[in-house]
């Protein structure tokens, strides 16, 4: 009888995103009222986790019985626990109002049940914590693949994945890509509807099918058809679910303020609750024998201290930006808004040595109070554009300011078109074009002049 052994090597890609790592991504990202709300949830659902409030409270609490406290916490699951009503209970509206979905727990319900292995549904859900609240995916494949060390095939797979996702158009870049993904999906492989997204969604909204019917060399009425499909497709994907921006509460995460010339960032430390852990707990690791409650408080534990030292790691993160920010634009916090300089995420990030993904996520949807009022952070970021005569840059937020104020001070009857707004800027020394004025009066939700003009 002969017996055969062999041994074989095989490579097999696995990605390791430890949940520390995938906690600081999410709280680094949230806005001071997100954060607020998440630790509160937190201290809710975790009783190691005290915060300076209730910690004062335990003190004049009467020592409990642990064993009896963590046979109770072994059950302490709200969100599936079943709701009875005696006979002398009101029959209230609100015992059936259901939670709100969120866009986010929605698609990681679907990412868990795909037949992936896990380093795939890994990245995939790292990418869903990069989709923003209109669904569209806020990151470049490059910022994935230098991330997480990933290659490029595993990172298109990934994308194509929660593109195929619901609702349909989710994970996209930009309008343009959401709308292909739905034609797409509803098998709609037709080369001019494609050129009518890519080339002619400005003409479709004005309805100018005579126009689009002629590029196409085409009759108007099929046009008007393809028409109609397209503006059937949901520009925003997110809609219908609850992305968390119903109500938008400004809470500054630090201040800048300025002290006998010189400037300090103070950071909002009572935006979040001061957490600490429950020392009742650490006694029942060293005193238990009960492997059961001794493996549960360790998992609340180790969840709690992620939990704080992630929080950290946001405030350490968004004050070293802050101070990178105060060295660009001395001259703006002391002069004002015309002397913002240009700046972009990349100059911050290399001068910081960090990624670009994480200066932005260290600004969204973050603010600073300062003398002039309270400011988003992203507001200070913006481009440089050539300005002729004195070689100087001039930043985007300027012109787009001098273009508002064209607009406003122009003849309602006879409004200003784009080329007439970019000459005035031209004799004004602020050499852009006419393409960039339409850009720029877009962003600031300004019409063209055949949408302003009035009779």
């Amino acid at each position: 009888m002969n017996m055969d052994f062999s041994l074989s090597l095989t490579q097999e890609q696995k990605l390791v995103m430890t949940q520390e790592m995938q906690l600081s991504v999410k709280l680094l990202q949230m806005s001071s009222f997100e954060l607020q709300e998440y630790v509160e949830k937190e201290v809710q659902e975790n009783p190691v986790i005290e915060t300076k409030s209730n910690a004062k409270d335990n003190e004049n609490r009467n020592e409990l019985d642990y064993k009896q406290l963590i046979k109770y916490l072994e059950f302490d699951n709200y969100s599936h626990s079943n709701y009875e009503k005696s006979d002398e209970e009101e029959i209230s509206p609100f015992n059936f109002i259901s939670e709100k979905k969120s866009l986010k727990e929605y698609l990681q319900e679907q990412i868990r049940d795909l037949a992936e292995k896990d380093y795939v549904k890994a990245v995939c859900l790292y990418i869903v914590e990069n989709i923003d609240e209109r669904g569209y995916l806020d990151i470049s494949d490059e910022e994935i693949m230098e991330e997480l060390k990933i290659s490029e095939k595993l990172t298109k797979h990934c994308i194509k994945t929660i593109q195929s996702l619901d609702p349909e158009g989710i994970g996209a870049r930009d309008l343009k890509e959401c709308l292909k993904i739905q034609i797409d999906r509803k098998g709609l492989k037709d080369e001019k509807i494609y050129t009518i997204v890519d080339k002619f969604l400005e003409l479709l909204a004005e309805n100018k099918y005579n126009v689009i019917a002629k590029e196409l060399d085409m009759n108007v009425k099929g046009a008007q058809a393809y028409g109609d499909i397209i503006k059937s497709l949901q520009p925003r994907p997110s809609r219908g679910f609850y992305t968390g921006e119903d109500v938008k509460y400004i809470v500054p995460d630090a201040e800048i303020r300025k002290i006998d010339n010189e400037y300090y960032i103070i950071m909002n430390d009572s935006a979040v609750p001061k957490l600490s852990i429950n020392t009742m707990y650490k006694e029942i690791i060293q005193n238990d024998n009960d492997k059961n409650a001794v493996n549960y408080v360790k998992e609340k534990l180790n969840s709690a201290v992620f939990l704080m030292k992630s929080i950290q790691h946001r405030k350490s993160t968004i004050y070293r930006v802050l101070e990178k920010i105060l060295e660009f634009q001395r001259d703006y916090f002391d002069y004002g808004d015309q002397y913002l300089k240009p700046m972009t995420l990349k100059e911050i990030a290399e001068s910081l040595d960090m990624h670009e993904s994480t200066i932005s996520r260290a600004i969204r949807e973050k603010y600073i109070y300062t003398k002039r009022g309270t400011i988003k952070i992203k507001d200070l970021f913006t481009t440089g554009l050539y300005k002729s005569n004195t070689g100087e840059d001039v930043s985007a937020k300027i012109i787009k300011n001098a273009i508002k104020e064209l607009i406003e001070e122009e003849n309602k009857e006879k409004p200003l078109s784009d080329q007439a707004i970019c000459d005035i800027l031209t004799d004004r020394n602020m050499n852009i074009s006419r393409r960039t004025v339409a850009k720029y009066r877009e962003e600031i939700g300004i019409k063209s002049s055949k949408g302003r003009k009035r009779f």
